[in-house]
């Protein structure tokens, strides 16, 4: 069963402290978020694994942006998540290579309005491994989706992150009847 290691959302904009949409930038640095993703990336680049990186955003004239969604309806109006200015764009920290594939999503999960199934069809992959933020939302509807969509999805716990550990917990509990959850320890020999 081929595997795909996907990252969401790990963006300036959420996860640096001057990101601003970083109601839990703190969160991510102190529980090591990124450190756990990038220890994920480096066990699926040791095993050849397919790795994408997506990250929400818009154009600049924010035509592809929801003016409905209580989620993205202020991002023209406060002017946030251009995909061409620096809070749209993935964080430093995050270890991308020049193979890995990245997509821009417009919407919370990854695979709505994207090419990711397209990509994970062409490349056989059957099982996700999904890690970044926030739980409750781009890792819990893409994986809802993943599932709907016949793909094996693994969620690396300590590789996600939201506003809160109720929220967090909560999430995973549900995610637990579609999917496998584990860690990065666990994961990673």
């Amino acid at each position: 069963m081929k595997t795909c290691i996907i990252t969401l959302d790990i963006i300036n904009e959420i996860c640096h402290s001057d990101g601003k949409l970083a109601n839990y930038a703190g969160r991510i640095k102190e529980n090591k978020i990124i450190n756990h993703i990038n220890d994920v990336l480096n066990w699926g680049r040791q095993k050849n694994l397919l790795i994408l990186h997506v990250r929400l955003g818009f154009r600049l004239n924010y035509q592809d942006c929801s003016t409905i969604s209580p989620i993205f309806k202020l991002a023209k109006e406060k002017k946030i998540l251009q995909i061409s200015e620096w809070g749209g764009q993935f964080c430093d920290t995050l270890e991308r290579h020049k193979n890995d594939v990245e997509i821009i999503k417009h919407r919370v999960s990854a695979f709505y309005g994207t090419d990711l199934d397209l990509i994970l069809r062409a490349n056989k992959i059957a099982k996700l491994i999904l890690t970044g933020v926030g739980t409750n939302n781009a890792v819990e509807l893409t994986a809802r989706e993943a599932h709907d969509r016949d793909y094996a999805v693994t969620i690396i716990s300590d590789a996600t992150e939201c506003a809160d550990d109720d929220a967090k917990n909560a999430s995973l509990k549900f995610l637990s009847r579609i999917a496998k959850i584990t860690t990065t320890e666990l994961l990673v020999p």
